[in-house]
């Protein structure tokens, strides 16, 4: 039995390295002109081309894609090697988190109560709520357009490309197996004084049944090639409506990062009211400059502070409130609020209820009471 085994294997191994040897040779010859060629029809080589095409420029666009959403190389080779390995990807912070935290850490450090770290902190928060956009536009790509693409080069294309090799090699057997007959034909002699006419006819005969398989299984197999081949109609199509859902996380993700800095600019151009208060010890120094007034030249004397009687009246109780929105002064008898700033409110006589009397440093002006929490 095991003597049977060997020598079974031992032709199995005899018949497949001839195989490949006369494809070696069906090959060569071809590339050197010797050898005729089993040529496909104009519809299969152009279902062929459209294939190569589709898998050269699939991987450009997968490769420049994934450059956009992250555009550091180094990153992506570590990504790309955490996914070879199965593992997870580190969650990192991108630049727009990163810039909001500074931000926002300065605005604390400066005081969400002061003009200029309130700005800070919403700049900040404005950063941070782009960052995250970011993240999800990132996300919803990679899902619904990148690994749509990754999988059909993973799974179609390269069973496509499997099932081509297979088909070369059956059409290298084909056309080996005509060279073969032809041979066969010419060395057979028609005389019948010919002692080996008999031994030729037989060659002849095994070389047209050889032809008559190898010419079978290079049919079977150019039909399953033609029908994955034709699937790349199919692939068009996914593909396409990929590429809409790409469009639609881009204009969601830009749609989202102008709404934001819009907010943010409203919200800035809120400071306008008080942005010159912080300013006036900074420019006061330019001033006698800019005006041509000489520094020799005696100034006017200010008007002398006006004493607020209410202010000064012991039976008004100030107490402490935050501010929970931001407020745009209607006239100057208002003050401008800001959101989370920390204020001195009381109430006055003669005042509408809704609204209370606010101190901020040197400025003063009645604000709505919806607009505060009283702190007790």
């Amino acid at each position: 039995m095991d003597a049977n085994t060997g020598l079974f294997k031992m032709k199995k191994f005899v018949s497949d390295a001839s195989t490949v040897f006369n494809r070696a040779v069906q090959f060569t010859e071809e590339k050197l002109g010797s050898a005729e060629k089993t040529e496909l029809d104009a519809h299969f080589e152009n279902l062929l081309q459209r294939a190569d095409k589709t898998k050269a420029w699939t991987e450009k666009i997968l490769k420049q894609t994934e450059s956009v959403l992250q555009p550091n190389p180094n990153i992506r080779m570590e990504d790309f090697v955490y996914e070879k390995l199965d593992k997870k990807k580190r969650d990192r912070v991108n630049h727009h988190e990163v810039l909001g935290h500074v931000l926002v850490d300065g605005g604390n450090d400066f005081g969400p109560g002061t003009t200029y770290g309130n700005a800070l902190v919403k700049c900040g928060q404005a950063q941070l709520r782009i960052g995250n956009a970011e993240r999800e536009f990132i996300q919803t790509t990679s899902n619904n357009f990148l690994q749509p693409l990754h999988n059909f080069l993973e799974g179609d294309m390269k069973t496509i490309q499997k099932e081509k090799k297979i088909l070369e090699t059956k059409r290298l057997d084909l056309d080996a197996s005509k060279n073969r007959l032809r041979k066969a034909k010419s060395t057979s002699q028609p005389q019948e004084e010919n002692p080996v006419r008999f031994h030729l006819d037989d060659a002849v005969a095994r070389a047209e049944a050889d032809l008559r398989v190898a010419q079978a299984e290079f049919d079977r197999q150019a039909e399953i090639t033609k029908l994955l081949l034709e699937g790349v109609s199919s692939a068009h199509a996914h593909h396409l409506r990929c590429l809409n859902d790409f469009i639609e996380a881009q204009l969601t993700y830009y749609a989202q990062c102008q709404n934001y800095i819009s907010e943010l600019q409203q919200q800035l151009g809120s400071y306008s009211h008080t942005s010159g208060v912080g300013n006036n010890s900074s420019n006061s120094s330019g001033a006698g400059i800019s005006s041509g007034i000489p520094s020799s030249v005696p100034l006017q004397p200010s008007a002398p502070p006006q004493i607020n009687v209410i202010a000064a009246t012991p039976n008004i109780e100030k107490k402490q409130a935050r501010v929970l929105y931001d407020y745009d002064a209607a006239d100057s008898s208002e003050l401008t609020l800001l959101a989370d700033e920390l204020i001195t409110v009381y109430k006055t006589p003669g005042l509408d209820p809704d609204w209370l009397m606010a101190e901020r440093g040197p400025q003063k002006g009645k604000v709505p009471t919806t607009y505060l929490e009283v702190l007790e």
